[in-house]
């Protein structure tokens, strides 16, 4: 990989502000071009497209810079808790069991994808069967099988389970990252397009629209004009929370992991895990006390600021030409891909559940706590809760199955 033209993470910091700066104030023009342009693109994908265009063409690499991590790492955390603080939990349960039907389903596609895209794609390249060294195909897809069902623990937790080498493991981390962000990028679009989607199949959206509108409502009853005062203690209800979540995670992940090596299966060794799951739950428990009322303050509304500039940085990883460097593994990630959202899409149709559960359901499996809020606050911020809590389902189980595939890879592979 060449030297980026900028390593400043000022820089780096200033160009995506510029960059969303630029797709908003085109968004909000009444010139007809942009007007249209809005109609089949929605926003909030090109700030995730247009910042991978950085990368694609090494004006900044999103993997040696240190904004990404930043953000993944303080403003993840300090947004999920302004998006919960206005958490409707009744109106939540009402989403029923299609959501969570939804989410197996995805985790189910995973699970026999693999297998079968490595029977495919080993009719084409057959050198692919018949290894069982440490750079063996299989153990690599075995990383794959943990990212997109649980997440980057689970995804480790498979790297020294099956003893991944770190030539196959650089690849597979490769094809993980782009196919699954590709498909993110699909999400988006859908997102944007769900109304349309919703009508055309039938799909009942009312439980959704009730989310919604409960929160519009209590925003509307307490919106005020914010003092600078609502803005501090917005922030410091967000970066409070989220210490306290970092706070937690060290005290606990050293702890499980010296103590209980049985709950490493489950992820709960990882500091990440414990920062997401502690700052969400403050979130909801502040959305029963007084701190709710700061959402007529605009608390949301700084929390989709943050999802803004993660979307963005998040883009800044991503390489689209990278697929051409190991064409065959990109083809077992495409086939994969592929038979996960084809199996999910098509139950979704079948059950008539809306855009949004069939979004957020896949998202939690494929990309985890990091993004799954994100797709599902595309739909509308107050729903970004629904995506952690599929999330963290999806850490639950992620290594239980992951392990599964892998050892259906191995017989495939040896045998």
């Amino acid at each position: 990989m060449e030297t980026p033209l900028i390593t400043n993470e000022g820089i780096v910091l200033g160009i995506l502000a510029l960059i969303l700066g630029a797709i908003f104030y085109t968004q909000q023009s009444e010139k007809p071009f942009w007007q249209k342009f809005y109609t089949f693109v929605p926003a909030l994908l090109l700030c995730y497209f247009i910042p991978s265009l950085l990368n694609t063409f090494d004006i900044v690499h999103g993997e040696s810079s240190g904004l990404a991590k930043v953000v993944k790492t303080y403003l993840l955390p300090a947004c999920l808790v302004l998006l919960t603080l206005s958490l409707d939990l009744k109106a939540i349960g009402k989403l029923g069991w299609r959501i969570v039907l939804l989410f197996f389903v995805g985790t189910l596609g995973i699970l026999i994808g693999g297998p079968i895209a490595l029977l495919a794609v080993s009719a084409i390249f057959p050198e692919m069967l018949g290894v069982d060294g440490p750079d063996a195909v299989w153990r690599g897809m075995t990383t794959i099988a943990g990212s997109w069902i649980g997440g980057g623990a689970n995804q480790l937790a498979m790297k020294e389970t099956y003893e991944v080498g770190n030539d196959i493991f650089s690849a597979m981390v490769t094809v993980d990252i782009i196919i699954a962000n590709i498909w993110m990028a699909v999400l988006l679009f859908m997102a944007g397009n769900s109304r349309k989607i919703d009508a055309r199949i039938g799909a009942d959206v009312s439980a959704i629209d009730d989310i919604r509108k409960r929160v519009e409502d209590y925003e509307a009853m307490h919106r005020r004009e914010p003092k600078v005062a609502d803005y501090i203690l917005i922030l410091a209800v967000a970066f409070g929370a989220a210490a306290a979540g970092h706070l937690a995670a060290d005290i606990l992940a050293p702890y499980i992991g010296a103590n209980y090596p049985a709950l490493k299966e489950m992820s709960l060794d990882s500091k990440f895990l414990w920062v997401i799951l502690v700052a969400t739950a403050i979130g909801i428990a502040l959305s029963f006390t007084p701190a709710r009322k700061l959402e007529g303050a605009g608390a949301s509304k700084i929390g989709s600021v943050f999802i803004y500039f993660l979307v963005a940085s998040i883009g800044l990883s991503m390489d689209i030409t990278a697929i051409a460097e190991v064409p065959k593994y990109f083809l077992i990630g495409a086939i994969w891909m592929a038979i996960h959202a084809g199996l999910i899409l098509l139950v979704a149709r079948l059950i008539k559940a809306p855009t949004f559960y069939m979004a957020v359901s896949s998202q939690a499996n494929v990309g985890g706590a990091a993004s799954a809020p994100v797709v599902a606050s595309a739909f509308h911020p107050s729903l970004a809760s629904v995506g952690v809590l599929l999330a963290v389902l999806g850490y639950a189980v992620g290594t239980y199955v992951a392990y599964f595939c892998g050892q259906v890879l191995r017989a495939l592979a040896v045998a």
